[in-house]
């Protein structure tokens, strides 16, 4: 076998154009014979024509220094990478990557903000969005065009009547008045010499539309609609031309007559009709109205982490349902996120409607859960033959659509059948990395549930819900998924950006945000208070991702917010170190918890944030460690020790029971390591004792449900854990598979046995937090886990269980995929690893057995000594 190294990647970027670092460290996945070890590389960068070579000598390939001067802005680099072996051998150059720079200081840009003036209600979700154009002339020898883009609302951009970039509702959604995304483009090809044009539609997105429940709020960013664009033309003969925003551009009111997040768009091609040619040049808009300039400063402008948002998928309906009213309704076969493409043909003023719902009650759509979310979307058809439309600036959370079509009933069943209608997935397009089996059909069908809910919830950034008039990035959710999130997908980029917005909207104090990026709320959120397993994303996921990642400028960008998150808690908290005052969610929506009161859990709620506090401060400690920060590894694991001696005092009884005889105090306990050991395997009994009292349902909210399955396999209750798994009784995860569900729901009984919604407010049907426990599974059920940060060493532990007779997980690790799969003969477990080049593994198997292997596949068994039937 050859030594086969891949093209290189750069800081957590796919495609690393326009990007903020001047320095990008440096990856590659190399494919080499089994036990090969790389002890040196040799990176070769090409600038300007200009090559260098710089040989390292290093066994790792993650993120490694870059080798070079920094970047400067909009300068772009070319690098291949060979490594050479522990045993002599050297491999070939691997294919070149590129990388680029966006423009990295704030005199980089001349554009302004720029939008259009014209009376309108700011009060309304119904303004009216416009669409912006100039033409500009380009010389011949063009080398290179770049735009570099961004708005107070979301944009596309047309040259020349062509859309530029796939992207959708950018720049996304950040605390737009201290950071601005803006992404850039290669438009070389989309240029021509001589006379050209430029154009943008623009809709309110984040920025200005409507935010927030019961009502919620407008223009929580700003009134104005703006596009902040900048077209830089390179000529070969080295000179550059600027095309930016500026009063020079022309604003006319667009065919979108009005879109928003929540309540959807409406699209009138008769005027798109009236607008022929309006992004190509020689176009006349002596009719557009002068822009004018909003205010922006361009140190807040900053280049993408991670990847936009894109569509990923299409998936056509799966039947065409009459109701019992006798609407037509198109079943999807998958609650997904996104929106509605079609093609139709009709007369001008027909109008195709869309509106979305997740489930049906009583065979009608059910639009309650949705609560002031229109979630409608009509377009009103121009009547020149075949139309084609799907909104831009929207988003919704469906299965179900209800459709008005132009015609005979039996138009829509033709449209139907031809493929004329789709629904279209958008989420962030983070890389999948992820992936689970197993011999129980269930149990995989809750898998999938999670990679939906995650896929649905992960747009832009990291919200609870995705339908509703919410859709907002709970911190607390984000908390206890963010591991299994780091196994299914790589959203390193994505959740490093998003947890620098936390920093940003961390209070003075250390207080940190209910959800990010803030928005007002009513008295419950309104004003901020710390709250324990919330804010304790400041530490938590950080860590998380170094983990799963490796990344230790993770480590150093967040460690001062994490820090000043622990000190707040040190002061709440005091000299006895009990964090038990003050507001708290505790362990939200317990199952036994009164529908008015979702945090009248059966756990104290002051017993969930102290375990938080020590679990924080442990946190803190290790990122301290890390750091190299000596001092304040010292001082925080201290404190850690401190507040876990308070917690196991006041807490947790002589024998190992705690005051709170609830499933999630134990799960605390023993998941967070606060159980002195000589009472471990009492507390772990007990645990397993109230699994069992409850009949394997579900007895934990928000906080123990991610804990509990681990709680009982570390105190050697994993076949507890598994009957917990493989409940089908509601409240469990594999009831709503049973339902019918296809995503992972807010409450566990979202849908009720007789087919009616839960009537509670908080119904959600995509709400990815309660599948945290998919990360047991990829952990424990399969067997996959990190050993080292990064997976540079793996542990392979698969504890079969429940019936099971084989499972099988893969995960696309830094240095590429790691693999296991068991399955159970008779009384032999056979197992199946794949280690990666660069990494070590340990496999452990049930009996005790633990082997150490080296990259490449290996084939193991052990003696099972309890034969289980098929699942």
């Amino acid at each position: 076998m050859s030594i086969d190294v891949a093209a290189p990647t750069f800081e957590h970027h796919r495609h690393a154009l326009g990007i903020g670092v001047p320095a990008p460290r440096i990856s590659w996945k190399t494919r080499a014979p089994a036990g090969w070890t790389q002890i040196a590389y040799e990176l070769e960068v090409t600038r300007s024509g200009d090559v260098t070579t710089v040989s390292v000598e290093d066994s790792d390939s993650v993120l490694r220094d870059w080798p070079s001067a920094p970047l400067a802005s909009r300068e772009r680099a070319v690098v291949r990478v060979r490594v050479t072996g522990d045993d002599g051998s050297v491999s070939g150059w691997s294919e070149p990557a590129a990388v680029e720079t966006g423009l990295l200081a704030p005199d980089d840009w001349s554009a302004m903000a720029v939008g259009a003036n014209w009376n309108e209600n700011p009060l309304s979700d119904e303004r009216r969005p416009s669409v912006l154009r100039r033409d500009f002339s380009a010389r011949g020898g063009l080398a290179s065009a770049r735009l570099y883009v961004t708005a107070h609302g979301v944009y596309e951009v047309e040259i020349n009547g062509r859309r530029i970039g796939d992207d959708a509702m950018s720049p996304g959604w950040t605390p737009y008045r201290q950071k601005l995304r803006y992404y850039t483009y290669d438009v070389t090809d989309e240029i021509s010499p001589g006379a050209n044009a430029i154009g943008a539609w623009l809709g309110d997105g984040w920025y200005r539309g409507r935010m927030g429940w019961r009502g919620g709020f407008r223009n929580i960013f700003g009134t104005d609609l703006s596009l902040l664009a900048q077209l830089e033309l390179r000529y070969a003969d080295g000179t550059t031309e600027t095309i930016a925003t500026d009063g020079d551009w022309r604003a006319a009111p667009s065919p979108i007559l009005h879109s928003g997040n929540y309540d959807g768009e409406t699209y009138d091609a008769r005027i798109a009709a009236e607008l022929p040619g309006w992004s190509r040049p020689g176009y006349d808009a002596s009719g557009w109205s002068r822009v004018v300039a909003a205010h922006r400063d361009p140190a807040t402008l900053t280049a993408p982490e991670g990847p936009p948002v894109r569509c990923t998928q299409e998936v056509a309906p799966v039947e065409l349902l009459t109701t019992p009213s006798g609407r037509r309704v198109l079943d999807f076969g998958q609650n997904l996120v996104g929106r509605p493409r079609f093609r139709v043909s009709g007369r001008a003023g027909d109008i195709v409607r869309f509106r979305t719902a997740e489930v049906l009650q009583k065979g009608e759509i059910y639009t309650r859960p949705l609560r002031d979310a229109k979630s409608t979307d009509a377009y009103i058809l121009a009547g020149s033959g075949v139309e084609e439309w799907e909104p831009r600036f929207t988003f919704h959370g469906f299965r179900y659509a209800e459709v008005d079509w132009p015609g005979e009933a039996a138009a829509l069943d033709a449209a139907v059948a031809a493929g004329d209608i789709v629904a279209r997935v958008y989420h962030t397009d983070m890389e999948r990395t992820g992936w689970f089996e197993s011999s129980n059909a269930l149990v995989d069908r809750l898998h999938e549930n999670v990679v939906w809910s995650m896929r649905g919830n992960f747009l832009d950034i990291p919200t609870d819900c995705p339908q509703r008039d919410e859709r907002i990035g709970w911190t607390g959710d984000l908390q206890v998924f963010a591991p299994t999130a780091s196994f299914l997908y790589d959203v390193s980029g994505m959740l490093s950006s998003w947890l620098k917005d936390v920093a940003i909207e961390q209070l003075p104090d250390g207080t940190v945000p209910w959800y990010v990026p803030v928005i007002p709320a009513d008295k419950q959120w309104t004003p901020i208070r710390p709250g324990a397993a919330w804010g304790d994303v400041a530490a938590f996921t950080p860590w998380t991702l170094y983990e799963r990642f490796g990344d230790t400028r993770i480590l150093s960008d967040q460690y001062q917010s994490a820090r000043k998150w622990v000190d707040l808690l040190e002061r709440l908290a005091g000299e006895d170190r009990l964090w038990d005052e003050g507001f708290q969610l505790g362990d939200w929506l317990d199952p036994a918890a009164p529908p008015e009161d979702p945090a009248d859990a059966t756990t104290d709620r002051y017993l969930v944030a102290t375990a938080y506090f020590a679990r924080s401060a442990d946190r803190v400690a290790r990122m301290a460690e890390v750091l190299g920060l000596t001092d304040d590894h010292a001082r925080y694991a201290k404190l850690a020790a401190e507040v876990r001696t308070a917690f196991t005092a006041t807490y947790l009884l002589p024998d190992g029971r705690m005051t709170s005889d609830a499933q999630t105090a134990y799960s605390l306990a023993i998941a967070f390591d606060l159980v002195p050991d000589e009472v471990l395997a009492s507390a772990g009994a007990r645990l397993a004792a109230l699994v069992e009292q409850a009949g394997h349902r579900i007895a934990t909210g928000f906080v123990g449900t991610p804990l509990v399955s681990d709680a009982l396999t570390v105190t050697g209750h994993a076949d507890a854990a598994y009957d917990l798994l493989l409940e089908t009784e509601a409240p469990s995860w594999l009831y709503a598979v049973v339902q019918g569900g296809t995503t992972i729901w807010e409450r566990w009984d979202s849908l009720r046995p007789d087919g009616t919604v839960n009537p509670g407010s908080m119904t959600s049907f995509n709400h990815y937090a309660l599948g945290a426990v998919a990360d047991w599974m990829h952990r424990t059920v399969a067997g996959l886990a990190p050993a080292a940060p990064g997976y540079r060493a793996i542990r392979f532990a698969p504890k079969p269980g429940g019936g099971f007779t084989h499972a099988r997980a893969a995960h696309e690790t830094p240095y590429g995929r790691a693999e296991i799969a068991w399955r159970l003969d008779g009384e032999t477990l056979r197992v199946d690893v794949t280690v990666p080049t660069g990494s070590t593994a340990t496999v452990q198997l049930p009996g005790g057995e633990t082997f150490e292997v080296g990259s490449g596949s290996h084939s193991l068994e052990g003696a099972w000594a309890r034969p289980l039937g098929t699942a």
